[in-house]
């Protein structure tokens, strides 16, 4: 490919100085950037699917040819100077989108930034609820679905650590590692909001909670601050004032009446008058909360144990992320990632580990103690055959035998006797039974 340039393009305003692509699931992000703010116009174009990009008193500094395409669905990349000092950049692509751009002041990591968001509206609207999930031998019974959402992602690196590690990240990592975990333990399914590095914006994490009908939403994050000082990782819930503010934005907000909204709420404002719609999501909103507080005590008290805290109670606040009417929701922050020690304890697989075996241990002893209705949980504690005489164990990827014995204070020899096992190996996803010890 071949990037025109002209003598005048040289006297512009504006250089566009680097370029990044994101690919995400339902969108592609691409990033320019500038020097400064620029005055730019964005327009899609059919037979055959085009999308212009002009960019007022601008010239090219980067190479588009350097960009990896794969993943997204922008065949080719293609730029000339117009009407003298301004660009034109064009994106051959292999289906319609639609876009959206926008403006971002700099940053700890880049300045000026122009984005385009390309949007597969097919992929959206796929987004249709999940059946519930339902454990090999279990009675039909459903699994209890964790949705682990790893903060910030793609163009939003979160903060970035003295030795430059970016919190977006150590949360995937952390992330993954807790819902594989999640997803070891019979009775429990885990649902990641990315798998990748690209951002999703907030309010989405919470749709895709219940596009899974999530039972409980845990958004994973580093705390940073202005000073190296500050050190611990904390818990927070949705806080009242963040509450009455959402129950506002959901009873002003039409679609949202015939949302059947998902979780353990199960509440359609579909068809109820202000006041009563008032009282059932404040009603909603409430028992969320006291759950939400309830479970981030419990992940608390497990962290307490691993990692020192930041503080000793569950905190509050109005995030975007924790702000489901109807599914409990907590934020983990892992620790201060501007903390150099803990900067350096967040990079190493071990710690994030070990963490992630706190937070799951906390989720699970919340829901041993109160599991939903219909739940294999539920059942087993109904029937007695809960935590006490045998456990359950999901093999994951990485496990051997004699590792999963060690984790559980038994031999390698009673665990192949008590499940019939000829030799020691193990397969992902096979179901082994743990003798309580």
């Amino acid at each position: 490919m071949l990037t025109l340039l002209s003598p005048m393009a040289t006297m512009a305003d504006v250089n566009v100085e680097g370029v990044r692509i994101w690919p995400a699931p339902d969108h592609t992000r691409l990033v320019l950037d500038v020097a400064d703010k620029v005055d730019h116009k964005v327009f899609a174009l059919s037979g055959p699917s085009r999308l212009v990009i002009d960019l007022e008193n601008t010239a090219l500094k980067a190479d588009f040819d350097k960009l990896d395409l794969s993943g997204s669905p922008v065949q080719r990349i293609r730029s000339a100077p117009r009407n003298g000092n301004d660009l034109r950049v064009v994106l051959d692509l292999k289906s319609d989108i639609k876009p959206r751009s926008f403006q971002l002041e700099p940053n700890q990591q880049y300045g000026h930034r122009l984005v385009v968001d390309l949007i597969d509206e097919g992929g959206l609207k796929s987004r249709k609820p999940s059946e519930p999930t339902v454990t090999e031998n279990t009675n039909g019974k459903r699994d209890i679905i964790v949705v682990v959402d790893a903060g910030h992602g793609g163009e939003d690196p979160g903060a970035i650590g003295p030795r430059g590690t970016r919190e977006k990240d150590v949360v995937l990592r952390m992330s993954k590692t807790l819902a594989d975990l999640i997803d070891a333990k019979p009775g429990y399914t885990a649902k990641l909001t990315r798998t990748g590095d690209y951002y999703i914006d907030l309010r989405s994490r919470t749709l895709l909670a219940r596009k899974h009908n999530a039972d409980l939403f845990v958004s994973v994050h580093a705390d940073a601050f202005r000073t190296p000082q500050p050190r611990g990782a904390s818990v927070f819930a949705l806080s009242q004032r963040g509450a009455t503010s959402e129950t506002a934005r959901w009873l002003a907000k039409t679609e949202n009446r015939s949302d059947l909204i998902g979780g353990a709420g199960g509440v359609s404002l579909d068809g109820r008058d202000d006041m009563l719609a008032g009282v059932l999501l404040d009603l909603s909103m409430t028992a969320s909360i006291n759950s939400s507080l309830g479970v981030g005590d419990s992940i608390l008290g497990r962290l307490g144990s691993v990692a020192k805290l930041h503080k000793k109670g569950v905190e509050q606040a109005a995030f975007a992320v924790l702000k489901s009417p109807d599914i409990p929701s907590v934020l983990v922050e892992a620790g201060f990632i501007s903390n150099p020690k803990e900067e350096q304890n967040l990079s190493s697989a071990w710690y994030r580990e070990k963490l992630s075996q706190a937070v799951f241990r906390g989720i699970d002893d919340y829901f041993q103690k109160t599991p939903p209705p219909g739940t294999l949980l539920a059942w087993q504690k109904q029937s007695g055959r809960g935590d006490g005489s045998v456990s359950q164990y999901r093999i994951r990827r990485g496990d051997t035998l004699s590792g999963v014995a060690r984790e559980n204070q038994t031999t390698v020899s009673e665990l192949m006797q008590y499940n019939g096992l000829n030799d020691d190996r193990v397969m992902v996803g096979q179901t082994i039974r743990i003798p309580a010890s």
